[in-house]
């Protein structure tokens, strides 16, 4: 992880993640940035939390709160001045049953690799859901999203030489392959763990996956609910085109600082092919299939 070593926040996370700490019921969605992650965070919320917040077209929390609010970051815990105990956001609602909402795990996120997690997250019965995604796509998002939060006054960042760093595994959390590849793994070695999805399947077949994640979450969907269309539902709510449009994720910030816009640009699969050439997509292609060669992790 050379990306990582040399970094004075890297070091501070290393040296505070052994003192985070889950209940055994709490969720967290891993990914590399750019992967899925605000989308999936927005279907997680609503399945755990469908009993309390049925409605989905009105007093829900994603209508008025953008997801990365409520599925924070387990990094940026990390930091807060209570590193003894990990903070779940204040909804400030008083529409919302907080006896049921608290009885709920906590749900959290984080981009860290699996080597690099807490070893009491590693040991604990808390479940982990990690979201893959073609690594071009990953790629092109990444290059676009990096360059939306670069001050104006700097130039933005050409294509050809963020695509050197990407193949050569330069970036905040390791390369692509390795992050993928770790948690790969560890999917295989205890499926009741970790649930490994991939970004692309489930746009192509979401009732079947949010059903299989809902299973994993110990959050199964009755056939009554089903045959409710409550599961169509929360994909609706859940819908790019819905998040993108509501007012809350087209205005404000972040408390750390980003814009809450810069998490929806297309969502799109295959939009890689509009920017890349045809030799990059071969280099990146065969760069990845080498380094998962063997372990049956495949995009």
């Amino acid at each position: 992880m050379r990306s990582l070593k040399n970094s004075k926040t890297w070091l501070f996370l290393y040296q505070e993640k052994k003192s985070s700490s889950l209940n055994d019921k709490d969720i967290i969605l891993v990914s590399t940035p750019k992967s899925g992650t605000t989308w999936l965070k927005a279907i997680i919320f609503s399945l755990v939390n469908r009993s309390t917040f049925p409605d989905t077209k009105q007093n829900h929390p994603l209508l008025t709160t953008n997801p990365h609010v409520l599925v924070p970051f387990l990094e940026l815990n990390l930091f807060l001045p209570s590193k003894s105990k990990l903070v779940i956001p204040n909804l400030i609602s008083s529409s919302i049953p907080s006896n049921n909402y608290d009885s709920n795990p906590s749900l959290f996120s984080t981009h860290l690799p699996y080597v690099s997690l807490p070893e009491s997250i590693k040991t604990s019965p808390c479940k982990l859901v990690y979201l893959c995604r073609n690594p071009k796509d990953v790629f092109i998002s990444l290059w676009h999203f990096t360059n939306r939060l670069r001050p104006q006054n700097l130039a933005k960042n050409t294509m050809e030489e963020s695509f050197e760093k990407f193949c050569n595994g330069v970036s905040l959390y390791g390369p692509f392959w390795d992050h993928s590849l770790g948690y790969w793994e560890v999917s295989l070695e205890c499926p009741e763990k970790v649930l490994f999805l991939n970004y692309d399947k489930i746009k192509k077949e979401p009732f079947l996956h949010v059903k299989k994640l809902a299973e994993f979450l110990g959050f199964p969907f009755s056939l009554e609910e089903e045959a409710n269309g409550d599961v169509a539902r929360i994909l609706e709510l859940c819908s790019f085109d819905n998040l993108s449009n509501l007012v809350v994720n087209k205005s404000g910030r972040l408390s750390s600082g980003e814009e809450n816009k810069t998490f929806f640009r297309r969502g799109e699969v295959g939009d890689w092919i509009n920017y890349m050439t045809p030799e990059m997509a071969e280099r990146l292609d065969s760069l990845v299939e080498k380094k998962l060669h063997g372990s049956g992790l495949e995009f």
